[in-house]
């Protein structure tokens, strides 16, 4: 039998109350709706173990193509956790991180569609600068831009 190998990573996967705002907030970024969907029956919970599902889906995809952002809605079942709002040294998965150009003036324009820089943007050596910033919904984003 032949030895698998990782090919790529194919997306990371968010879960949200309203998807037209998560959809509007990444779109900010920079990012770029592919496709909306929604997702129901049995045959979806069989792979997340949830049974009888129905999801509304956006996926969105970075501007060079190759990441993407899972955008999930679940109608049913009912949300049972919620991770939002958890610090940064929290277990689990966290936040997701982009690279970005010109880091002040994206921090700004997301301030004033709501977002909140967590602490402050700080430089890292002479490569990066810095910052981790609450999004829509109070999602966990960080943002780096290479110097």
């Amino acid at each position: 039998m032949e030895r698998s190998k990782l090919l790529e990573m194919n997306n990371v996967g968010i879960v949200v109350e309203n998807l037209d705002n998560a959809i509007a907030f990444f779109t900010e970024i920079g990012l770029k709706l592919e496709g909306r969907a929604t997702i129901a029956g049995e045959w979806a919970g069989r792979v997340t173990g949830l049974g009888d599902q129905h999801v509304e889906v956006a996926m969105m995809v970075t501007p060079d193509g190759h990441s993407r952002l899972e955008i999930s809605k679940f109608i049913a079942p009912a949300i049972v956790s919620d991770h939002r709002k958890a610090p940064v040294n929290s277990l689990g998965y966290l936040r997701i991180m982009f690279r970005v150009e010109h880091l002040d003036e994206l921090v700004g324009r997301l301030k004033e569609n709501g977002a909140e820089l967590v602490g402050e943007v700080v430089q890292y050596e002479d490569s990066y600068r810095l910052c981790y910033i609450r999004g829509t919904e109070g999602l966990l984003i960080g943002l780096a831009e290479q110097l």
